[in-house]
């Protein structure tokens, strides 16, 4: 009987644990889209020959980013967990994860905007500034509508990146189904726990995935529709 109570108690800490780790994902991507998206554009729209050219701007910007990139995920945790403490009052938990991991997907998502961006028709925009269209009307009206598919695809990259990143917090006190996974799972031995988050964090990133297609191929349709 104890043995039973002590698997449905484990069986609502794992229940728990989903929710800190969808909670963890969508703050953070929320904070990464946020900061990243207009990062992206940046990078963009002032590089040489664009519609803002601002040299130096961009090659900091462009430094920036390489530079958020380049630090693995682990490094970062510890690296930003003074900031963390003094920004959210505690450095670890699931409200600890947060923001390192809304850091890390950053720089991802700002090169994600770039490289969507990027894409876009020249032709279209010299036909916007023909037009007298602003610098502002063409990265709203122009850039970011005629990119939307791609940009959708890339944030639901960012999302999967986000539940493993998750996981990796959780396995050093961040909370969600990693730490379910190394306290319940790998330290007592108990290989049908380990089992059970992997098929969860595989169901959530099948799920995320789906559901980033769809949204994706909707918009192209829509696109397709107008032109």
């Amino acid at each position: 009987m104890s043995a039973l109570l002590a698997d449905k108690a484990l069986q609502q800490l794992i229940l728990t644990a989903t929710g800190q780790t969808l909670y963890m994902v969508g703050l953070s991507l929320a904070i990464a889209l946020a900061v990243g998206v207009p990062l992206g554009v940046l990078l963009v729209v002032t590089a040489p020959g664009h519609i803002l050219p601002r040299q130096t701007l961009n090659a900091i910007l462009g430094s920036i980013v390489n530079t958020g990139r380049s630090i693995p995920f682990v490094i970062l945790l510890f690296l930003l967990m003074p900031v963390t403490k003094i920004l959210v009052g505690v450095s670890i938990g699931t409200r600890g994860a947060i923001f390192p991991l809304a850091v890390a997907a950053v720089p991802f998502v700002a090169r994600v905007v770039e490289n969507s961006l990027q894409e876009v028709d020249p032709g279209v925009i010299e036909a916007a500034e023909s037009m007298g269209a602003s610098p502002v009307q063409i990265i709203t009206k122009v850039l970011l509508p005629e990119s939307w598919p791609a940009l959708l695809l890339g944030f639901t990259l960012t999302a999967i990146n986000l539940v493993g990143y998750s996981a990796m917090a959780g396995a050093i006190g961040g909370g969600g189904l990693g730490d379910i996974a190394i306290r319940y799972g790998y330290q007592r031995f108990r290989n049908d726990v380990l089992l059970e988050t992997v098929v969860i964090l595989i169901i959530l990133v099948q799920i995320t995935q789906s559901l980033g297609n769809h949204l994706a191929l909707k918009a192209s349709k829509g696109q397709r529709r107008l032109d």
